[in-house]
Protein backbone atom coordinates (compact mmCIF):
# COMPACT_ATOMS: atom_id res chain seq x y z
CA UNK A 1 0.00 0.00 0.00
CA UNK A 2 1.40 3.38 -0.99
CA UNK A 3 1.86 6.04 1.66
CA UNK A 4 -0.67 8.85 2.01
CA UNK A 5 1.05 12.00 0.72
CA UNK A 6 -1.36 14.52 2.20
CA UNK A 7 -1.36 16.39 5.53
CA UNK A 8 -3.35 15.16 8.53
CA UNK A 9 -5.55 18.28 8.46
CA UNK A 10 -7.23 20.01 5.51
CA UNK A 11 -8.90 23.43 5.65
CA UNK A 12 -12.53 23.10 4.57
CA UNK A 13 -13.48 25.30 1.61
CA UNK A 14 -10.27 27.24 2.10
CA UNK A 15 -10.64 29.27 5.26
CA UNK A 16 -13.26 27.29 7.13
CA UNK A 17 -15.57 29.65 9.01
CA UNK A 18 -12.99 32.44 9.16
CA UNK A 19 -13.29 33.63 5.55
CA UNK A 20 -15.78 33.46 2.70
CA UNK A 21 -15.81 29.90 1.45
CA UNK A 22 -14.43 28.91 -1.94
CA UNK A 23 -12.62 32.22 -2.51
CA UNK A 24 -8.98 33.19 -2.96
CA UNK A 25 -9.18 35.04 0.36
CA UNK A 26 -10.34 31.82 1.97
CA UNK A 27 -7.40 29.87 0.56
CA UNK A 28 -5.00 32.54 1.81
CA UNK A 29 -6.57 32.56 5.27
CA UNK A 30 -6.13 28.79 5.47
CA UNK A 31 -2.49 29.18 4.51
CA UNK A 32 -2.14 32.02 7.01
CA UNK A 33 -2.98 29.63 9.82
CA UNK A 34 -0.19 27.35 8.62
CA UNK A 35 -2.34 24.79 6.84
CA UNK A 36 -0.76 23.09 3.86
CA UNK A 37 -3.89 21.49 2.37
CA UNK A 38 -7.21 23.01 1.37
CA UNK A 39 -10.46 21.51 0.16
CA UNK A 40 -12.71 23.42 -2.21
CA UNK A 41 -15.66 22.83 -4.54
CA UNK A 42 -15.54 23.17 -8.33
CA UNK A 43 -18.46 23.31 -10.76
CA UNK A 44 -19.31 24.69 -14.20
CA UNK A 45 -20.89 27.96 -15.30
CA UNK A 46 -23.31 28.08 -18.23
CA UNK A 47 -20.36 28.61 -20.58
CA UNK A 48 -18.45 25.65 -19.07
CA UNK A 49 -15.91 27.63 -17.07
CA UNK A 50 -14.76 25.68 -14.01
CA UNK A 51 -15.06 27.88 -10.92
CA UNK A 52 -15.40 27.56 -7.15
CA UNK A 53 -18.87 27.28 -5.59
CA UNK A 54 -20.56 24.76 -3.33
CA UNK A 55 -24.25 25.37 -3.96
CA UNK A 56 -26.26 25.01 -7.17
CA UNK A 57 -27.36 28.64 -6.76
CA UNK A 58 -25.39 31.79 -5.93
CA UNK A 59 -27.72 33.30 -3.29
CA UNK A 60 -26.18 31.99 -0.08
CA UNK A 61 -22.62 33.10 -0.73
CA UNK A 62 -23.01 36.20 -2.89
CA UNK A 63 -25.19 39.21 -3.63
CA UNK A 64 -26.51 37.54 -6.79
CA UNK A 65 -29.45 35.36 -7.61
CA UNK A 66 -30.04 32.37 -9.83
CA UNK A 67 -28.74 28.95 -10.74
CA UNK A 68 -25.03 28.74 -11.44
CA UNK A 69 -25.66 26.46 -14.41
CA UNK A 70 -27.68 29.26 -16.06
CA UNK A 71 -25.15 32.07 -15.50
CA UNK A 72 -22.14 32.78 -17.66
CA UNK A 73 -18.88 33.08 -15.77
CA UNK A 74 -18.59 36.80 -16.54
CA UNK A 75 -21.86 37.29 -14.63
CA UNK A 76 -20.68 35.13 -11.75
CA UNK A 77 -17.29 36.85 -11.52
CA UNK A 78 -18.99 40.23 -11.12
CA UNK A 79 -20.76 39.18 -7.93
CA UNK A 80 -19.64 40.10 -4.41
CA UNK A 81 -18.90 36.74 -2.80
CA UNK A 82 -17.31 38.08 0.37
CA UNK A 83 -19.51 40.59 2.19
CA UNK A 84 -21.93 37.93 3.42
CA UNK A 85 -19.10 36.59 5.59
CA UNK A 86 -17.51 39.86 6.73
CA UNK A 87 -17.47 43.42 5.31
CA UNK A 88 -13.69 43.29 5.04
CA UNK A 89 -14.07 40.70 2.29
CA UNK A 90 -16.27 42.96 0.16
CA UNK A 91 -15.93 42.35 -3.59
CA UNK A 92 -14.19 39.01 -3.14
CA UNK A 93 -15.24 36.99 -6.18
CA UNK A 94 -15.87 33.35 -7.02
CA UNK A 95 -12.56 32.40 -8.65
CA UNK A 96 -11.95 30.17 -11.61
CA UNK A 97 -10.26 26.85 -11.02
CA UNK A 98 -7.23 28.35 -12.77
CA UNK A 99 -7.09 31.20 -10.24
CA UNK A 100 -7.40 28.75 -7.38
CA UNK A 101 -4.56 26.65 -8.80
CA UNK A 102 -2.33 29.71 -9.04
CA UNK A 103 -3.15 30.67 -5.45
CA UNK A 104 -2.34 27.15 -4.25
CA UNK A 105 1.02 27.32 -6.01
CA UNK A 106 1.82 30.70 -4.48
CA UNK A 107 0.79 29.62 -0.98
CA UNK A 108 2.29 26.12 -1.15
CA UNK A 109 -1.05 24.39 -0.68
CA UNK A 110 -2.02 20.85 -1.57
CA UNK A 111 -5.57 20.69 -2.93
CA UNK A 112 -8.58 18.42 -2.56
CA UNK A 113 -10.72 19.45 -5.54
CA UNK A 114 -14.29 18.35 -4.87
CA UNK A 115 -16.19 18.00 -8.14
CA UNK A 116 -19.61 19.49 -7.35
CA UNK A 117 -21.83 19.16 -10.43
CA UNK A 118 -25.09 21.02 -10.81
CA UNK A 119 -28.10 18.78 -11.41
CA UNK A 120 -27.79 16.89 -14.68
CA UNK A 121 -24.23 18.01 -15.37
CA UNK A 122 -22.32 15.21 -13.64
CA UNK A 123 -20.42 13.82 -16.60
CA UNK A 124 -19.48 17.17 -18.14
CA UNK A 125 -18.39 18.59 -14.79
CA UNK A 126 -16.28 15.56 -13.94
CA UNK A 127 -14.62 15.58 -17.33
CA UNK A 128 -13.88 19.30 -17.54
CA UNK A 129 -12.82 19.82 -13.93
CA UNK A 130 -10.52 16.78 -13.99
CA UNK A 131 -8.93 17.68 -17.32
CA UNK A 132 -8.32 21.26 -16.19
CA UNK A 133 -6.97 20.14 -12.84
CA UNK A 134 -4.48 17.83 -14.53
CA UNK A 135 -3.36 20.62 -16.84
CA UNK A 136 -3.21 23.36 -14.20
CA UNK A 137 -1.19 21.32 -11.70
CA UNK A 138 0.95 19.50 -14.26
CA UNK A 139 4.21 21.24 -13.38
CA UNK A 140 3.44 21.96 -9.73
CA UNK A 141 5.83 20.24 -7.30
CA UNK A 142 4.55 18.34 -4.29
CA UNK A 143 1.44 16.24 -3.87
CA UNK A 144 -0.89 15.90 -6.87
CA UNK A 145 -4.36 17.35 -6.40
CA UNK A 146 -6.83 14.85 -4.96
CA UNK A 147 -10.14 14.69 -6.84
CA UNK A 148 -13.28 13.76 -4.95
CA UNK A 149 -17.03 13.77 -5.51
CA UNK A 150 -20.32 12.48 -4.15
CA UNK A 151 -21.24 11.77 -7.78
CA UNK A 152 -20.15 8.35 -9.04
CA UNK A 153 -20.83 9.49 -12.61
CA UNK A 154 -18.73 12.65 -12.22
CA UNK A 155 -15.82 10.73 -10.71
CA UNK A 156 -16.04 8.11 -13.48
CA UNK A 157 -15.78 10.89 -16.07
CA UNK A 158 -12.88 12.38 -14.11
CA UNK A 159 -11.08 9.05 -14.17
CA UNK A 160 -11.46 8.89 -17.94
CA UNK A 161 -10.29 12.48 -18.45
CA UNK A 162 -7.38 12.44 -15.98
CA UNK A 163 -6.58 8.82 -15.08
CA UNK A 164 -3.33 9.69 -13.32
CA UNK A 165 -4.91 11.94 -10.71
CA UNK A 166 -5.85 10.25 -7.42
CA UNK A 167 -9.55 9.94 -6.65
CA UNK A 168 -11.66 9.67 -3.51
CA UNK A 169 -15.36 8.82 -3.42
CA UNK A 170 -17.45 10.90 -1.04
CA UNK A 171 -20.29 9.60 1.10
CA UNK A 172 -22.36 11.08 3.87
CA UNK A 173 -23.15 7.66 5.30
CA UNK A 174 -20.92 4.87 3.98
CA UNK A 175 -23.14 2.40 2.05
CA UNK A 176 -22.90 -1.37 2.12
CA UNK A 177 -21.46 -1.43 -1.41
CA UNK A 178 -18.64 1.06 -0.72
CA UNK A 179 -16.02 -1.48 -1.70
CA UNK A 180 -17.55 -2.19 -5.13
CA UNK A 181 -18.00 1.51 -5.86
CA UNK A 182 -14.47 2.52 -4.90
CA UNK A 183 -12.96 -0.42 -6.78
CA UNK A 184 -14.92 0.44 -9.93
CA UNK A 185 -13.48 3.97 -9.83
CA UNK A 186 -9.99 2.80 -8.79
CA UNK A 187 -10.09 5.17 -5.82
CA UNK A 188 -7.21 5.69 -3.43
CA UNK A 189 -9.45 7.01 -0.66
CA UNK A 190 -12.94 7.06 0.80
CA UNK A 191 -14.27 10.33 2.23
CA UNK A 192 -17.13 10.28 4.75
CA UNK A 193 -19.05 12.35 7.26
CA UNK A 194 -17.27 11.70 10.55
CA UNK A 195 -20.59 11.45 12.38
CA UNK A 196 -21.30 8.16 10.63
CA UNK A 197 -17.87 6.60 11.14
CA UNK A 198 -16.89 4.19 13.88
CA UNK A 199 -13.64 2.45 14.65
CA UNK A 200 -14.67 -0.88 13.12
CA UNK A 201 -15.80 0.71 9.85
CA UNK A 202 -12.59 2.71 9.54
CA UNK A 203 -10.63 -0.52 10.10
CA UNK A 204 -12.56 -2.31 7.34
CA UNK A 205 -11.98 0.52 4.88
CA UNK A 206 -8.27 0.61 5.69
CA UNK A 207 -8.00 -3.17 5.39
CA UNK A 208 -9.41 -2.82 1.86
CA UNK A 209 -6.37 -0.72 0.99
CA UNK A 210 -8.09 2.67 1.04
CA UNK A 211 -7.10 5.83 2.86
CA UNK A 212 -9.80 7.66 4.82
CA UNK A 213 -10.68 11.36 4.92
CA UNK A 214 -13.33 12.48 7.42
CA UNK A 215 -15.35 15.69 7.18
CA UNK A 216 -16.26 18.19 8.70
CA UNK A 217 -14.57 17.78 12.09
CA UNK A 218 -14.68 20.87 14.29
CA UNK A 219 -13.79 19.53 17.73
CA UNK A 220 -10.16 18.76 18.56
CA UNK A 221 -11.02 15.81 20.81
CA UNK A 222 -13.05 14.19 18.03
CA UNK A 223 -10.28 14.84 15.50
CA UNK A 224 -7.79 13.08 17.77
CA UNK A 225 -10.16 10.13 18.24
CA UNK A 226 -10.55 9.73 14.49
CA UNK A 227 -6.78 9.90 14.03
CA UNK A 228 -6.36 7.12 16.60
CA UNK A 229 -8.83 5.01 14.60
CA UNK A 230 -6.62 5.40 11.55
CA UNK A 231 -8.34 8.24 9.68
CA UNK A 232 -5.63 9.76 7.50
CA UNK A 233 -6.93 13.32 7.06
CA UNK A 234 -9.65 15.31 8.74
CA UNK A 235 -11.27 18.28 7.01
CA UNK A 236 -12.21 21.13 9.35
CA UNK A 237 -13.96 24.48 9.46
CA UNK A 238 -12.16 25.31 12.72
CA UNK A 239 -8.79 25.93 11.15
CA UNK A 240 -7.88 28.02 14.19
CA UNK A 241 -8.76 25.34 16.74
CA UNK A 242 -7.43 22.31 14.83
CA UNK A 243 -4.06 23.49 13.60
CA UNK A 244 -1.96 21.89 10.87
CA UNK A 245 0.07 19.90 13.39
CA UNK A 246 -2.72 19.13 15.88
CA UNK A 247 -2.74 15.44 14.91
CA UNK A 248 0.99 14.89 14.49
CA UNK A 249 2.64 12.15 16.45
Amino acid sequence: MKSWPYPRVAAHRGGGTLAPENTLAGLCVGAGFGHTMVEFDAKLSADNIAFLLHDDTVERTSNGRGAAAQLRYAQIAALDAGSWCDPRFEDEHMPTLAEAAQCCREEGLAANVEIKPCVGRDKDTGRIVAAETAKLWKKTPGQPPLLSSFSFEALAAAREAAPDLPRGLLFERVPDDWRAQTEALVCVSLHADHRHLDQALVARIKEAGLFVLAYTVNELERARELALWGVDTICTDRIDLIGPHALDG
